[in-house]
């Protein structure tokens, strides 16, 4: 066995715990072996490479609950005039950037299928573990149909391991959802609400009915437990979510103090993506190539947005960390974390959305999210502790090292 020891740092491990100073974590493989204070690391005999973290803080890899790795930054010219076939070999750029921010693990919401999973897990291309979803469900001029008033359709599903995402009725419903495990999926993605990005409806319409609900979300139980993870962004539609038994709210925009405690006696997990509507305003770029009705909508939403998930927070809604990337360029994935420190979290707080309240949101808590012994080896390395400074994050350039499953893949130290 080959180890990696990182030592000389400071460790902030994802449980919440106080960061332990003089620390070191002991990697043989893939796995963590062991980590805390450097004095107490037992070392192997031989084959240890270590690594000097310079007096810097050493943190589990980061988990996005909610990414798009195959698109970026919404443009309708540009993705009628793509082939098909192009998006691949441009998605390999955006893996590579979402483990250059220190993103280890992101599940993905639609657009990645399995054999994209495949190439990053068979080291083909270098790419953050990924949970796919591989489409995300939508009725028929919901927030995942395509169709514009001219009679063009962006859609990309229906070629082989993409199946169409739209469904009307239960009985489609409950196909889709069989569809969609066949494919790979290892979580639904749905829409029950409307959107900032669709063309033809808006965040507040409510979309799929209760029964359609329960038949997705029992087809998904029935298929080992699988969960259910609903894009919800106007009132009804996120209640009508939570009701039905789903796993986790995506966006969340308009929340009241019902839904809250609706989520709160469900366990329900809300991924508030503040990023993704502020992105939209922040770009000139886009403010140039979206049309306006899409801009419009993503500025009406911002602020409530916003004081929404300051509300859930303050409840003690269960919060992970999920950004939207795709909606924005991939790569500043961890803005996130500055923007939860906004609505009233404490830097250790938005670490732990990202770290250890990610992991189990999906599930994988027993695999990643904590630097503790039989963990997979993810771990980052910040040159600036992030408790003081939590937008020093964003600086790749402060991400000195980041281990993926054992393997050092960046290190400038």
């Amino acid at each position: 066995m080959e180890y990696t020891l990182i030592r000389n740092g400071s460790l902030i491990d994802g449980t919440g715990a106080h960061p332990v100073e003089k620390a070191a974590v002991l990697i043989g493989d893939n796995k963590i072996l062991d980590a805390g204070p450097e004095s107490k690391v037992k070392l192997p005999g031989k084959n240890v490479t270590e690594l000097d973290a310079k007096g810097g803080f050493i943190l589990p890899g980061f988990i996005d609950t909610h990414v798009h790795l195959m698109s970026e930054k919404y443009d309708l010219m540009e993705s009628v005039n793509t082939p098909f076939s192009y998006n691949f070999y441009k998605a390999i750029d955006h893996f590579s950037r979402t483990v250059m921010a220190g993103v280890t693990t992101v599940r993905d919401a639609g657009g990645c299928d399995l054999g994209t999973k495949k190439a990053i897990e068979n080291g083909l291309v270098l790419g953050p573990r990924v949970k796919i979803s591989v489409t995300g469900l939508s009725i028929t001029g919901g927030h995942g149909d395509g169709w514009a008033p001219s009679g063009v359709n962006t859609d990309v599903g229906g070629y082989p391991g993409m199946p169409d995402c739209i469904c009307d009725g239960v009985s489609e419903v409950r196909k889709k959802v069989r569809e969609v495990l066949r494919s790979g999926a290892e979580v639904i993605k749905i829409c029950s609400t409307g959107g900032v990005m669709s063309p033809t409806d808006r965040p507040e319409f409510t979309q799929f009915s209760p029964d359609e609900l329960a038949a997705i979300v029992q087809e998904a139980h029935f298929h080992g437990g699988v969960k259910v993870m609903s894009h919800a962004q106007g009132s009804e539609g996120v209640k009508q979510a939570v009701l039905a038994g789903i796993h986790s709210i995506e966006h969340g925009i308009f929340l009241t103090d019902e839904i809250i405690q609706l989520m709160l006696e469900r366990g329900t997990y809300l991924v508030p993506t503040l990023f993704a509507p502020l992105s939209i305003i922040e770009d000139p770029e886009m403010k140039e190539k979206l049309p306006p009705f899409l801009f419009q909508k993503a500025a009406d939403v911002a602020e409530i947005h916003k004081e929404s998930i300051a509300k859930a927070y303050k409840a003690g809604v269960k919060i992970a960390m999920g950004t939207d990337s795709g909606v924005m360029a991939h790569g500043k994935n961890l803005r996130e974390l500055e923007l939860l420190c906004g609505i009233g979290m404490t830097p250790m707080e938005s670490i732990l959305a990202a770290t250890k309240v990610a992991a189990e949101c999906l599930e994988w808590q027993d695999r990643i999210g904590t630097l503790e012994k039989g963990k997979l080896a993810d771990v980052v390395v910040t040159r600036i502790n992030p408790l003081d400074d939590i937008r020093s994050l964003t600086d790749h350039g402060n991400i000195a090292v980041i281990v993926k499953d054992g393997k050092i893949v960046k290190d400038i130290l």
